[in-house]
């Protein structure tokens, strides 16, 4: 699974067995999930036309499940809890009010989930939007154009994913924290100049942290003027054992990517040309970087 920012759209590809409640939504394989911001005064008669216009303008395949939101994509929030990658836009209005008023949830697994599994963490996602709402003080259970999606990749290994299984609980926790996290910067609670991403961390007991590059605790982690651009990977767990290794966890029943030696998305050029080429592959990345040693040009 990979993601990135188009200008206003939030790209995940992938290649997924997905289920989703938005436009054109069902069950079905697709390689691409969508969210994107419209603008003020859209037309919303036929989304699934503006979709497909989109896909088209982003040369995007058309497998392709996509929601749409007035929540601008700074505002985005995306948490990482393991296996499980969420991604959150949020706004509320009530019908007399103006501004955007959806609530969007797409849920990542990199670990396959059967077709109930995919239902079943609708459900689950929908609850603690709901909990999570009630418990930050707003009288409404959602509003009357939020959506979900969940995509999973591999072979199935989860047949479920309600709220006290390994993946319902990773997905409870993500949407209960990330909602109210999404809707304060949404409401200008919180503000930030980009999207928002958070860990869920085990460090000194289970909690979320936000990864902000200026105020980095670890800077500089490799070699000084590094670049943090993709501090947390878009590639992990990459599995690239010339970069990497697989270790037993402290914290988890089961091994754990370990990367802490991996400089590549810290050099300069490499983390400009992805920021160029979001669907850059790894081996393209490390062909680069080959090329510019034998040019005299690496970075520390």
């Amino acid at each position: 699974m990979r993601y990135y920012l188009r200008g206003g759209t939030l790209i995940v590809r992938g290649c997924f067995r997905a289920a989703s409640t938005g436009i054109e939504g069902g069950i079905r394989p697709v390689s691409t999930l969508l969210n994107h911001t419209v603008p003020p005064g859209w037309d919303h008669r036929d989304p699934a036309r503006d979709l497909r216009m989109i896909i088209a303008r982003h040369g995007l395949p058309d497998d392709c499940f996509g929601l749409m939101t007035a929540v601008e994509m700074k505002n985005l929030c995306i948490f990482q809890y393991d296996f499980i990658t969420v991604f959150i836009t949020a706004g509320i209005r009530n019908h007399e009010e103006a501004g955007p008023g959806t609530i969007n949830i797409i849920i990542c697994s990199r670990e396959g989930f059967t077709d109930a599994a995919l239902l079943g963490a609708i459900i689950t996602a929908t609850e603690a939007k709901v909990l999570s709402l009630a418990e930050n003080g707003y009288d409404v259970a959602g509003t009357p154009t939020d959506a979900v999606i969940v995509a999973s990749e591999g072979e199935p290994v989860h047949p479920y994913a309600g709220p006290v299984t390994e993946a319902g609980k990773r997905i409870r926790e993500a949407v209960v924290f990330g909602v109210a996290a999404a809707m304060k910067r949404h409401e200008g609670q919180v503000v930030r100049d980009g999207p928002s991403y958070f860990i869920f961390s085990r460090y000194g007991g289970e909690h979320w942290v936000e990864w902000q590059p200026a105020h980095c605790p670890y800077y500089p982690c490799h070699f000084d003027g590094q670049r943090c651009d993709f501090c947390y990977c878009p590639y992990y767990p990459c599995g690239d054992e010339s970069l990497g290794h697989w270790v037993q966890s402290s914290t988890i029943n089961g091994q754990v990517w370990n990367c802490a030696s991996c400089t590549l998305l810290h050099e300069s050029l490499i983390a400009d040309y992805l920021l160029r080429n979001p669907e850059a592959s790894l081996e393209e990345l490390k062909a680069r970087k080959k090329r510019m040693q034998e040019g005299g040009r690496s970075s520390p």
